[in-house]
C-alpha cells in the first residue's frame, strides 16, 4: 500500500505534549494537597484521548487526509470527535472543571450550552458547517484555519458527550434512559450529509479531485461514497456501542437494586 512520504508534524507533538504536561502537573499539585482515588483512572483516559488526537494528527493519517484522500479526511474527524472527545472528557476530574470554568460566568454559560438541546444544535450545526465545501476548502489551504477548525470541533464533541459523561455534579448527566435517547438522535443527524456523499453524482469536494491520487483504484467519487459510510455507519457504530454499554450498565444496576430491596423486605419479615 502506498503511502504519502513520512513528514513530522513536531507543532501537533508541541502543542498536545505541552498540554499533555500541563495536565499531569495540575494532578501532582492537587496531589501534594490531597490524595485522590480517580487520579490514575481519569489520567488514563486522558492520555489516551491525547493519543488519540496525536495519531489522528500525525503521519500518515494527517497527510492522507489533508492531501489526497476525503475517507480518510473523514475518518480524522471520528477519531476526533467520536473517541478522543469522551476520553478527554472522563479524564479530566470535577475539581479541574471547575478551575477551568472558575468566572461564575462562564460556569453558567457552560451550564446552558451543555445541556441535551443546545448541545446537540451546537455539536450538529458544527458538524454541517465544517463540511461545507467552501469551509473544507479553506481548511485545506490555511493552516491555522485547519487548526482552528479541529480545535473547535474537539471542544463541540465534549459540548456533545457532556449530557452522557458530565464528571460534574452541578451540571450533572442525564438518568441513563435519557441519556440512551440523547445518543440515539444524535446517530440519527449525520444521516443528511451523510447521505450527500455516499449519493452524490458529483465531486462536493472539487479541492480533492485536484489531489493526486496515491491508490489510483479509488477514484474521486469512490473516496466520497466511502467518506459517506464511514460517516453514518462507523460514527453510528460507535455511538450505538454506548448506548449498549449504557443499557446493560443501567439494568445491572436496577437488578443489583431490587435485589437489596427484596433482601431488605425479607429480613424485616424475618423479624
Amino acid at each position: 500500500m502506498n503511502l504519502p512520504p513520512a513528514h513530522p508534524h513536531l507543532d501537533v507533538f508541541l502543542v498536545l505534549g505541552g498540554v499533555l504536561v500541563l495536565y499531569l502537573w495540575a494532578w501532582r499539585q492537587r496531589s501534594a494537597i490531597k490524595a485522590d482515588p480517580e487520579r490514575r483512572r481519569r489520567a488514563t483516559f486522558f492520555t489516551i484521548g491525547m493519543a488519540v488526537l496525536l495519531v489522528g494528527s500525525s503521519w500518515p493519517i494527517h497527510d492522507l487526509a489533508e492531501e489526497y484522500l476525503f475517507g480518510v479526511h473523514m475518518v480524522q474527524h471520528m477519531m476526533y470527535q467520536l473517541i478522543a472527545a469522551p476520553l478527554l472528557l472522563v479524564g479530566i476530574p470535577a475539581w479541574m472543571w471547575r478551575a477551568l470554568l472558575k468566572p461564575t460566568w462562564m460556569m453558567a454559560a457552560w451550564k446552558k450550552i451543555t445541556r441535551p438541546v443546545p448541545a446537540l444544535i451546537i455539536f450538529n450545526g458544527l458538524l454541517l458547517f465544517t463540511h461545507w465545501p467552501a469551509v473544507v476548502d479553506l481548511a485545506l489551504r490555511s493552516e491555522l484555519a485547519h487548526f482552528c477548525i479541529h480545535f473547535v470541533m474537539v471542544v463541540a464533541a465534549v459540548i456533545m458527550w457532556w449530557p452522557v459523561l458530565s464528571p460534574l455534579p452541578e451540571a450533572p448527566a442525564l438518568v441513563p434512559p435519557m441519556q440512551m435517547m440523547y445518543l440515539f438522535l444524535q446517530s440519527l443527524v449525520p444521516t443528511i450529509p451523510a447521505s450527500f456523499l455516499t449519493f452524490g453524482e458529483q465531486p462536493i469536494y472539487k479541492i480533492y479531485a485536484t489531489f493526486p491520487r496515491i491508490w489510483p483504484n479509488v477514484s474521486v467519487m469512490a473516496d466520497q461514497r466511502a467518506a459517506g459510510l464511514i460517516m453514518k455507519l462507523v460514527g453510528g457504530a460507535i455511538l450505538w456501542v454506548f448506548i449498549t454499554v449504557i443499557f446493560f450498565r443501567w439494568y445491572f444496576a436496577e437488578q443489583k437494586e431490587q435485589g437489596v430491596e427484596e433482601a431488605l423486605r425479607l429480613q424485616e419479615s424475618a423479624t
